[in-house]
This record gives structure tokens, sequence and C-alpha cells, in this order.
């Protein structure tokens, strides 16, 4: 898939406050003199909303209680709850739809899970139908942006430093169907001329299978070198930061990895959150590292050196917690 232009400016995501900015008009009036008319409707969809779809689910609220600007968020529940806005993807009434309009993007959380598959018998091929609802539902309404969240699962077996050029060969179902999803919402977002991002993101700690799913007993893989695997990781606050500066963000690729940079030890994670485990002789196949490339994300979002390390991980897990 070929990379994208990348803006070299773009919004800092703060409104525009009319009353304290007297030369707004005749601003406005010379991008509009100098054909710039795609940067002004950049700035005006900067101060509208952002619409997020399955905001009831695990990163949904990861995401709702560490977003960085307060009231920013259109919150989406299948099911009727307090401070959500409830409708089903595919179909959406007038009423919502003017709730939804002319929002700045719509970030689709929804989906089926290993996990929730397991519990609730989906097919994994519902990621598709609802990745290609939110498509229209943002093409209809008039929507920015749609961000399709997908997985580092479509790699495979792949290691090293993946790229979001690199051949994608997913051995997983999830991850053929995630895969499916991504060209499938892509092709009908280029035939709407709906701008559209896939965004795949690694694991978030907190929502992953090590510190979640973290359980007396506990066994990790330990490599001959005596190290445990590397995955790439990105943190609950540092999640939300990410998702909140690329709604902001212009002329973004069809498909961006989202982590912090570099990667971690699955037993360092452990051992950070104090969380006992027992080394284990791994299997012949096992996948040493496995690590996003985050250069394109860094054109758009800034990170310090810290915010990839296990103690930093497991401090944005426990606030979160805390938060619960």
């Amino acid at each position: 898939m070929p990379q994208a232009t990348y803006a070299q400016k773009h919004t800092k995501g703060h409104a525009v406050d009319k009353k304290t900015s007297p030369s707004w008009i005749s601003i406005a009036r010379k991008i509009l003199d100098d054909g710039m008319t795609s940067m002004i409707s950049d700035i005006f969809r900067v101060n509208n909303k952002v619409v997020l779809l399955g905001a009831s689910g695990q990163l949904g609220q990861m995401c709702r209680m560490m977003w960085p600007l307060e009231g920013d968020l259109i919150c989406h529940s299948r099911n009727v709850l307090p401070g959500f806005v409830s409708f089903d993807q595919y179909l959406v009434s007038d009423p919502t739809r003017k709730t939804l309009q002319n929002a700045r993007a719509i970030i689709c959380l929804s989906g089926v899970t290993p996990k929730h598959a397991s519990q609730s018998g989906d097919a994994f091929s519902l990621n598709t139908d609802l990745a290609l609802a939110a498509v229209r539902l943002a093409h209809d309404v008039g929507i920015g942006r749609v961000f399709l969240v997908s997985s580092a699962a479509v790699y495979g077996r792949a290691q090293g430093v993946l790229a979001e050029n690199s051949v994608c060969e997913p051995v997983s179902a999830y991850g053929l169907a995630k895969l499916d999803m991504e060209h499938s919402a892509l092709k009908l977002a280029n035939d709407l001329g709906q701008p559209a991002t896939v965004l795949r993101i690694g694991n978030v700690a907190g929502a992953d299978a090590i510190l979640r799913g973290w359980r007396e007993g506990m066994e990790i893989d330990q490599l001959p070198d005596g190290h445990t695997p590397r995955r790439s990781y990105i943190g609950p606050q540092t999640l939300a930061r990410v998702l909140h500066s690329l709604t902001c963000a212009v002329d973004l690729p069809d498909v961006i990895n989202v982590a912090a940079p570099g990667s971690v030890e699955m037993g360092a994670l452990l051992d950070a959150a104090d969380l006992s485990w027992s080394p284990r002789k791994p299997p012949n196949d096992v996948i040493e590292k496995v690590e996003l490339s985050t250069k394109w994300l860094e054109r758009y979002v800034s990170f310090d050196a810290q915010d990839g390390t296990a103690t930093r991980l497991v401090a944005e897990w426990h606030r979160y917690v805390q938060q619960q």
C-alpha cells in the first residue's frame, strides 16, 4: 500500500475562541482568497467532536476515561447507557444523524475480538460489516475522517520491526478477518471519497494477555539468552492522547501503526507490576520480537523516551484502574 504525502504542518487540536481572536474573519478571508479551502475546513473541523463507536468496550472505556480534552467525545453504545448515544450502526435514525453531523472524526472500536467471539459466538466477519457501516455513516453525515481499528495480528508471524507497507500474512482467523476488514473498508472509503485511516494498534497495557490476563502461576517463554519475548505496547493514557492527536491531523495515510516507540519484554512488564511469573522453555516457533514501526506515527505525535518502558506502561495501567 503506497505511503501518502504528509502535511508538514497540522492543527494542534485547540478550539479557537472568536471573542479573543478579532482577526478571525480577516484570516479566514485571506485563506479563502489564497485558495486554501481545505486548510480552513480542517481548522473548523478541529472544533467539532469525535464519535467513539463501541465506546462501552474495553478500549472504548480506556479512551473515555483518559481522553485529554473534556467534552470532546460523543460516546456510542448499542445498549442504552447514561451519557451515551445509543443506536444501531446499521440503521441510524435522523435525530442521531443530526447529533453526529460534521463531527471531525469517527473512531470505530466496534468489533469482534477472539475473547468476544468465544463468549458470544459472533463471527469475525462482523468486523468488516461494522467497519463498512462506519464508513457509510461518516460519508452520509459529513464526518471529517473515519478511523478503523485493526490489529498487529494482520502481520502474522513476521518478526522484527514491522512497517505499514510490510507484507501482511496473517495466520489466525482473527488476523485474516482484520485484514479483510482493512481492504474492504478502505476500498469503500475510496469509492465514496471518504477520508479513512486504518489503525493497527499494538498491545495496550491493561487490555492485553500479560497484565490483564495475569494469573497465579503464570509462565512466560524464556529465550536462550535469558530474556523474554518483546512486543510493541502502548499505555491507556498515551493511546488516548495519540488518538486525539490523529483526529486533529490532516493528510493521514491509509494505514498507520499505533504503539509507543520500541518494544518491551513480557517479563519486564510483570516485574514492573510486581506480578509473579515463572520461566518456561519456549517452543521452537516462538516469535522473539514483534515491534511495530512508529516512524509514520511520529510525524503526527510526539513521544518521550519513557512512553514505551515497562515502568511507564504499568503506571498508566494503574492510573486507569484507579479511575474506574
